[in-house]
């Protein structure tokens, strides 16, 4: 008879030691295994090291700060495609966005409520099924157009031999809208089908995420070959010639 599954891991980076307490008392009260870090610098080196099914990440952290510590943990690591939920003392649309493109999941702005703490843990974990196993037909398919190549078995995206470095809805995003070259999806329907329909996520966080999709595999990002703007609307992968 197999035990019962392992409690999955989150790593909490918050240097006051009353917030982080919360934090720890109620991601304990879910069901989740719980570390902390009051220190950027240290909180680098633990995701660097270890994998964790979700970070919760300060902005405003001692050594190093939040969106540092993001940055690099996209960039390499046992958690580049780990769900990262940024918490900050900031509530602007520029800081939002700042987060955001940095390769935060999602954003939330002190002082919190624990259940909308809660809510938004839980949401951000729920996006683990990638858009690429909802698509009839797509199910393993590997996708080849324009040096792009995404494998979705392996999650690894190629543009010219050149591995490209995704988030999981970055990868997510490319790989619904490659699969259907020429057929545009509005904000909204991608937001249903890589987010299922997370009531925390906003139309302005698809135009975020494909920002960074296209500083990563466009030769220009400012005049983009693959992934079209249809204006108005949302977005396509180019026709297929």
């Amino acid at each position: 008879m197999s035990g019962p599954a392992p409690r999955r891991r989150v790593l909490a980076v918050e240097d006051d030691p009353a917030i982080r307490e919360l934090m720890r008392m109620h991601l304990a009260l879910a069901g989740l295994h719980v570390e902390e870090v009051a220190d950027g610098r240290e909180a680098l080196e633990r995701a660097r090291a270890e994998a964790f099914d979700l970070i919760v990440l300060d902005l405003m952290l001692p050594t190093l700060d939040g969106i540092t510590v993001c940055r690099a943990i996209r960039t390499e690591g046992a958690n580049r495609a780990t769900p990262i939920l940024m918490v900050t003392a900031r509530d602007t649309e520029a800081d939002t966005v700042i987060g955001l493109e940095s390769g935060a999941d999602d954003y939330l702005a002190k002082p919190f409520g624990v259940r909308e703490f809660i809510a938004r843990v839980g949401a951000v974990m729920r996006r683990t099924r990638p858009a690429a196993d909802s698509a009839s037909g797509d199910e393993g398919r590997i996708i080849s157009s324009r040096g792009l190549t995404l494998d979705p078995g392996r999650r690894r995206a190629k543009v010219h031999d050149r591995d490209a470095d995704l988030t999981k809805q970055e990868f997510d995003i490319l790989y619904l809208l490659a699969s259907r070259p020429g057929i545009v999806f509005s904000r909204a329907a991608l937001l249903a089908r890589v987010w299922h329909g997370d009531t925390f996520v906003t139309e302005r966080t698809v135009d975020t995420v494909v920002s960074r999709i296209r500083r990563k595999v466009e030769h220009d990002p400012q005049d983009p070959e693959l992934i079209l703007t249809a204006w108005g609307v949302g977005y396509k992968f180019v026709d297929v010639e």
